[in-house]
Formats: C-alpha cells, structure tokens, sequence
C-alpha cells in the first residue's frame, strides 16, 4: 500500500489527529497532479481539468467533477502527515478515502472561493508519541 507523505503546520496537524478537520486541500497544480493521479490517462484528466478551472475562473461557475476523478485509481491509499523535519517529529497515518476537485473551507485553511485536490481523509491508522522527550518515536496502532 503506496502512503502519501505531507508536511503540515501545527494547527492543521492537531486539527486532523483530533477528528476535527477530515479533509486537507492542495493546489491544482501539475506539481500536485503528478504526485496524486496514476500516469493512465493523465493527459485526458489534465486537459479536462484545465479546462475546468479555466471556466471557473472566467464565469465564477463550477463544471461538475462528479466522477471524474473517481473514474482514476488513486496512487496513494493512506497519507502519512508530520509536523517538522527532525527525525522525532510527530507523525500519524490516516486513510485516503477519495480526492474530489471543490471549493475549499475557509475554516479549514483554504483561501476564499478556489477549487483544490480535497483530501478526503478517513480513520487515522497509526500516529507516534513522543514519550518522556526520547528521540525515537512510539509507533501505535490504533486498529
């Protein structure tokens, strides 16, 4: 099973562990829909998604992307996220369900009125703890 893995800022880390935010937004760029999609048919959804966002741009107007994405096998089945880039940084994994194309939450970090990659996120699967200051991370399954 192929695990995404993302950096976060503190508050949106905590937010996701808790339950309280279950979904993380990313740019449509080709930056992200290199690392999120398979390569089958890449160019169709490329094209079709420019497209899109174009329209949305010019009119205010959202095309529907009901299954579009669907249709494409993900590449990532969880999303391992951390805060910071030391080696005992907190870390948990969590399920990817699916990734439409909407408009973002602005209680949830996403800036007013623009479409992003949605991670749609699950159960968390596992997520270190950082016992009495040690160096090395306790991984803990929660299933």
């Amino acid at each position: 099973m192929k695990t995404l893995h993302l950096n976060l800022k503190r508050k949106w880390f905590d937010m996701i562990l808790s339950g309280e935010k279950k979904e993380e937004y990313r740019d449509i760029t080709d930056y992200w829909f290199r690392r999120f999609k398979n390569t089958q048919c890449r160019c169709f959804f490329k094209v079709t998604l420019s497209i899109a966002y174009r329209h949305y741009k010019e009119t205010n107007r959202i095309i529907p992307f009901k299954g579009l994405f669907d249709s494409m096998e993900l590449r990532y089945k969880t999303v391992t996220f951390s805060n910071g880039y030391a080696k005992n940084r907190d870390q948990f994994e969590i399920e990817l369900k699916s990734m439409p194309v909407h408009i973002g939450k602005e209680e949830l970090g996403a800036e007013p009125g623009e479409l992003y990659f949605v991670l749609k996120l699950g159960e968390i699967i596992k997520h270190n703890s950082l016992l009495n200051n040690s160096k090395e991370g306790i991984w803990n399954q929660v299933r």
